[in-house]
């Protein structure tokens, strides 16, 4: 029998945060910043690495906040904002600036495939930020889109 799940529990937010710092630390990759949103866009966990910038926070949960709220990864957000600047530009005042379409989040899914979250990491490149997301919502046993 399979179990809908329609929220993200705050322990399989810490499990996606765990396994992406620990794949970033064994990537070797610059000190991360990770923010795990539920449906809503609302912060359920967040975690900063010792050297990471000020400006981690507002921007690993800018690239959740977008993916959550358009329900895509914000590699895809990227694209679709080369294609269409403008809406992009409006639609990142309309947030008051919490929506920033950069590569580095993912949607977070059950197994259903409904949209139950979002996670965004800043700190390498949005490739880096990207595939760490990844590795956490693998570890957690969600899928990502």
């Amino acid at each position: 029998m399979t179990i809908l799940t329609l929220t993200l529990t705050l322990a399989q937010a810490s499990t996606i945060i765990e396994a992406a710092l620990a794949q970033s630390r064994s990537s070797g990759f610059r000190p991360m910043a990770i923010a795990v949103l539920d449906a809503a866009g609302h912060l359920k966990a967040f975690a900063s690495e010792d050297g990471a910038s000020m400006f981690r926070f507002d921007i690993a949960r800018g690239k959740a906040w977008g993916a959550v709220g358009m329900g895509v990864s914000s590699r895809v957000l990227a694209e679709r904002a080369k294609d269409n600047p403008n809406f992009f530009v409006t639609l990142a005042s309309t947030a008051q600036g919490r929506f920033l379409p950069q590569t580095g989040a993912v949607v977070v899914k059950d197994a259903q495939g409904h949209v139950i979250g979002a996670v965004g990491a800043s700190g390498g490149t949005g490739d880096e930020d990207e595939l760490i997301c990844i590795a956490g919502v693998q570890a957690a046993r969600l899928q990502h889109g």
